[in-house]
């Protein structure tokens, strides 16, 4: 191959579907040619989705929920209010593990939860393998190139080969809008290459048939980079999105909210976003309801009608299916009976962090996700002892790092106020976001470090206010909690 490919089409959405002739011979098909969307409800999907953990539903769902309330935002409009014939809408758990439809266009997105302890995605074969971006390129193919493609991920890019890969779809990205005559330089091509070989790897029995060698007409290797080459041209790589843990918490805020204030409703975000992520946990599941219910397909076959030769219509996707009416209906019932999809109260933390940030005055939100971010902590310190005998040492250099800059935070002027316990943990939020990656464990990030911070508070090391009796206030605490229970 040349150091340089010539690509002699272009990358716009017309010419993304390499005719049928060209993939692997044949005569082109006299059928009218399907839109993307038309083709995501009509081609069945070659596997099964796969098994997924409740946990893995439970922020799958969250993140459907929230794409469906951004077009539920963009379909009020200026108006307020949902079209009867808008026809924006969510499939859930079919091709990929959401899709996003709207007229003739559709997005596959891929959600990959990848907890802290996993690190950023450091390799293309990661990325393949782990974030489904292999799964991405074979069902965009078998949909004929029309489709968008999304991996969504709490995971982020590490550098070197992910971080080059994300450069190349930006570059490939801008020369499919051109719509003119381009090359790929060497410093892309080398990564739609890479990337190419690890779709190869990791795509399983489903590659292309003329992939393989054996084939009547094989594609050669080169027009396979150019499939490749476009497949990039339209990813986004959506990484660093909210983990799990912090989903119940900050999802209301960052997603219903917005909602809210466009129709200018006096109601909770709490309200409104539990009563749309529970219409999304449902069509997660294919558990909503369809035109027919349960009834048998009486009379299908009569007067020579045959059965449909492109799988499922999308009549029968239903199930799977929230439309912008269906949250319409929800964010009404939102409002209507708001107490019914209030989060409930936090319950009352009693660990010693916890203890000392009520004292200084934190929020609940705040000791709420020091709980959480000390548990993760916790998790990556478990896994890094359990085989690497140098996690001792990393760990307690890191606990002294955390400590210095605990002290350097906490300085007079911060303490003038009686209570400074919340200028203090977001001081040291804005000074742990400086800390530079490489004084770092591999895989710490800086949600991690304020793991650490909440971990040694709870080892009596930091402080949120002037230092008390903890345990006599813990014991304190749950003398209240009993006698409000009595």
């Amino acid at each position: 191959m040349s150091n340089v490919v010539r690509v002699c089409v272009l990358l716009c959405q017309d010419l993304l579907v390499v005719p049928a002739a060209r993939q692997g011979g044949g005569a082109l098909s006299e059928e009218p040619e399907l839109t993307a969307a038309q083709l995501v409800v009509t081609v069945p999907q070659p596997d099964d989705s796969g098994a997924n953990t409740l946990d893995r539903y439970e922020w799958q769902a969250a993140m459907a929920a929230a794409d469906g309330l951004k077009l539920y935002l963009d379909a009020l409009g200026s108006e307020k209010r949902i079209e009867s014939d808008d026809d924006r809408r969510i499939l859930c758990e079919y091709h990929e593990d959401w899709v996003a439809l709207h007229g003739a266009n559709a997005e596959l997105v891929s959600g990959k939860h990848r907890d802290p302890a996993a690190g950023p995605f450091r390799t293309l074969n990661q990325l393949a393998d782990e974030g489904g971006v292999a799964h991405l390129f074979l069902r965009w193919h078998a949909l004929k190139e029309k489709p968008t493609c999304r991996l969504a991920t709490t995971g982020g890019l590490a550098p070197g080969d992910p971080q080059k890969l994300e450069a190349t779809i930006h570059y490939l990205r801008e020369l499919q809008k051109s719509g003119a005559e381009y090359t790929i330089p060497d410093e892309h091509l080398t990564y739609v290459a890479k990337l190419h070989s690890a779709i190869r790897t990791y795509g399983g029995k489903n590659l292309p048939d003329n992939w393989s060698p054996e084939d009547d007409e094989p594609l050669p290797e080169e027009a396979q980079r150019l499939q490749v080459a476009r497949f990039l041209s339209v990813l986004n790589i959506q990484h660093g999105l909210i983990m799990r843990n912090y989903v119940s918490h900050a999802a209301p805020s960052m997603y219903a909210k917005p909602v809210v204030e466009q129709l200018g409703l006096d109601v909770a975000p709490d309200a409104l976003w539990n009563a749309v992520l529970g219409l999304f946990r449902t069509r997660m599941r294919a558990a909503g309801p369809r035109p027919d219910g349960a009834l048998p397909p009486v009379l299908s076959l009569a007067n020579g009608r045959a059965p449909s030769s492109r799988g499922e219509s999308e009549r029968d996707l239903m199930a799977r299916l929230v439309t912008m009416q269906d949250i319409d209906i929800a964010v009404v019932t939102a409002i209507s009976n708001p107490s019914a999809y209030e989060s409930l109260s936090p319950p009352v933390r009693m660990s010693r962090a916890a203890v000392k940030m009520k004292k200084g005055k934190c929020s609940d939100n705040s000791i709420e996700r020091g709980e959480q971010l000390r548990r993760d902590y916790l998790k990556y310190w478990r896994a890094r002892m359990s085989g690497d005998p140098t996690a001792l040492a990393e760990r307690e250099a890191l606990r002294r790092l955390l400590l210095r800059i605990s002290d350097q935070v906490c300085n007079p002027s911060l303490r003038a106020v009686e209570e400074w316990g919340t200028a203090f943990w977001f001081a040291i939020q804005t000074a742990l976001d400086e800390v530079p990656a490489e004084k770092l464990p591999a895989g710490m990030d800086s949600d991690l470090l304020l793991g650490g911070i909440s971990d040694l508070a709870n080892a009596c090391q930091i402080w949120f206010s002037d230092s008390f009796d903890v345990a006599a206030e813990i014991a304190n605490l749950r003398e209240r909690n009993q006698g409000s229970a009595a």
